[in-house]
């Protein structure tokens, strides 16, 4: 990721198809658009810190992940959360065998997301893009890692419509119920510094 002071994310309010939206996205390597309901977004870059708290929370799952039947993913691949919402987070968790061959280039059950917010993007993280995930069916958890505090909010799907919230800061692990995984905040927050220069 482009270390930049901000993450803004540019609007393009051009409807367009699925089709249309799979091929730009595909014929644009270096440059990922997300799709909701026919009007694409381009993705820009994050933080230094917001590179460092994805790659650590990918380690980690990895390595918790190792011999079980789920994979993780980084911000390279994008999700299907409906057959009209394409979004690229930061980490995903999918459980899924279809999920898991290697040639695919998207994720259409993910049972884990992260986000980690930035300035440009906390807002539509805590509202639109949590109403977007709450209702595919196949999250279970809904994780947002602040960078400028140690900070991680947990939002865990109880029942169809019912999310509970778990909030962890300095000292927790943060529990992953739905893939039976916890990573202590320290790993996440390794190597980030929270100091402006």
């Amino acid at each position: 990721m482009i270390d930049e002071p901000h993450r803004t994310d540019m609007t393009l309010y051009t409807t367009m198809t699925v089709e249309e939206y799979l091929a730009l996205d595909r014929a644009s390597p270096n440059v990922r658009y997300e799709y909701i309901d026919g009007v694409i977004t381009m993705l820009a870059g994050g933080t230094a810190n917001h590179s460092s708290i994805s790659v650590n929370i990918a380690s980690e799952l990895r390595t918790a992940l190792r011999g079980k039947p789920c994979k993780v993913f980084n911000s390279d691949l994008k999700v299907s959360i409906s057959k009209t919402r394409y979004v690229y987070p930061d980490v995903s968790v999918s459980c899924d065998q279809r999920d898991l061959r290697g040639r695919g280039d998207i994720i259409h059950s993910p049972c884990v997301i992260f986000e980690v917010l930035s300035p440009g993007t906390q807002a539509s993280d805590r509202r639109q893009k949590f109403t977007y995930y709450r209702n595919c069916p196949s999250v279970q958890e809904y994780v947002l890692v602040s960078t400028d505090e140690q900070a991680v909010d947990v939002y865990r799907r109880a029942t169809e419509k019912l999310w509970t919230l778990h909030l962890f800061g300095p000292g927790d692990d943060v529990e992953l119920k739905s893939i039976d995984v916890s990573i202590s905040i320290a790993a996440i927050y390794e190597d980030v510094d929270f100091e402006m220069w």
